[in-house]
């Protein structure tokens, strides 16, 4: 890689920090940059969930006061995170490129329609919080739903903390606050794990690591500093704008390539 690819990669880290601290779907900018500058699909993407390690262990940490009373739903499903993003990376690592390359563009797509319907999920949530008569479901069931998710999580990644914000809000009953707490620990559970996994992989671009790292913390300093100045609404459809496009690219490319 030259220097120039460098900084852009660089900068994408910068953009895609600062897209997670305000509105989420960062991935959806750092991903294919990676695949812009010629690493091959499969590689960008572990090496882009190992440089998102630390984002993920500083949210955490900023919601740790919101996971008190919680330590039983942690004990119960935190294993099964680590258990899925295993699995779903040792999925990703017996994807061929070619097979993988061809499902980019969906996931991407995927991805871009979590987040397109995070706010409306997030209202849904809440009314379904504050309704006092809402049937009551065993916790233990929030087992079903996560285990799907962190395959997913391991796998691709992108959208992946709508998508466990809506499965514990489906079963879980507590306030937006708590179930976000235990959404970011759900989350950096199965990245970590899917990182861990992936250090044995041999496609990891460490020099972009590094880089992307630097750049993410960076951007989502960056972006702590924006909140309140830039509506994340408006963000947001902006990166599904974006992930669309992208999509659209890769689609292209593929019927091309």
């Amino acid at each position: 890689m030259s220097w120039l690819e460098f900084c852009l990669v660089g900068l994408a880290a910068i953009a895609g920090g600062a897209v997670n601290a305000l509105a989420g779907g960062g991935t959806l900018i750092t991903f294919p940059m990676l695949t812009a500058v010629g690493i091959p699909a499969v590689a960008a993407n572990i090496t882009n969930t190992v440089a998102l390690c630390p984002g993920y262990l500083g949210a955490t940490f900023a919601q740790m006061k919101d996971l008190r009373g919680q330590k039983h739903r942690v004990f119960l499903l935190l294993p099964v995170g680590v258990l899925g993003g295993i699995a779903g990376g040792v999925l990703l690592l017996n994807t061929g490129e070619h097979a993988f390359r061809t499902l980019v563009p969906f996931l991407i797509l995927i991805a871009s329609g979590l987040l397109a319907i995070q706010d409306p999920l997030r209202g849904w949530l809440i009314r379904r919080a504050g309704h006092a008569g809402s049937a009551k479901i065993h916790e233990a069931w929030a087992v079903i739903p996560v285990i799907p998710a962190a395959i997913y999580g391991g796998y691709f990644g992108a959208g992946l903390s709508v998508i466990v914000l809506a499965v514990l809000g489906l079963i879980l009953d507590d306030t937006m606050t708590r179930l976000n707490a235990l959404k970011q620990a759900m989350a950096f559970s199965i990245n970590i794990a899917t990182a861990i996994f992936f250090l044995f992989s041999g496609q990891i671009v460490w020099s972009v690591v590094g880089v992307m790292a630097i750049g993410a913390l960076v951007g989502g300093t960056l972006g702590g500093r924006l909140a309140g100045r830039i509506p994340p609404g408006a963000l947001r459809k902006i990166v599904v704008i974006i992930g669309i496009i992208v999509a659209l690219i890769f689609f292209i490319k593929n019927q091309h390539g």
